[in-house]
């Protein structure tokens, strides 16, 4: 039998969840603030979300412009933006994935793992 009728692993378990949720927050606005990059086009278009996955920047090659054809650049962006948001999804899961194992390795509502 457990003295105090297993109180003490109960706030034990809170502490840890606590302490787990704290550790999330904190991977989540690191994760903000972190930026990571895609290209496409050999680096004609080089796109930058932060690891959340905000687009914050977009530069494209003179070179990539032909105003005869703004369907290539525009599948360059797009490229470049879909390479970023995969290295945001990489770096999430290598700040967060840690984190949702801790929780019974079933994931957390809402995050993409």
């Amino acid at each position: 039998m457990i003295p105090g009728g297993g109180q003490p692993n109960m706030q034990q378990l809170l502490q840890q969840a606590q302490k787990m949720q704290q550790d999330l927050a904190r991977a989540q606005e690191e994760l903000a603030r972190t930026e990571v990059d895609g290209q496409s086009g050999g680096g004609l278009v080089k796109a930058t979300v932060t690891g959340s996955g905000e687009l914050r920047g977009l530069v494209i090659d003179p070179k990539a412009v032909d105003p005869e054809d703004t369907e290539t650049l525009a599948d360059l962006i797009v490229a470049a933006v879909q390479a970023a948001n995969e290295n945001a999804q990489a770096l999430q899961q290598q700040k967060l994935g840690p984190l949702a194992q801790g929780l019974g390795g079933g994931g957390l509502p809402g995050l993409p793992f």
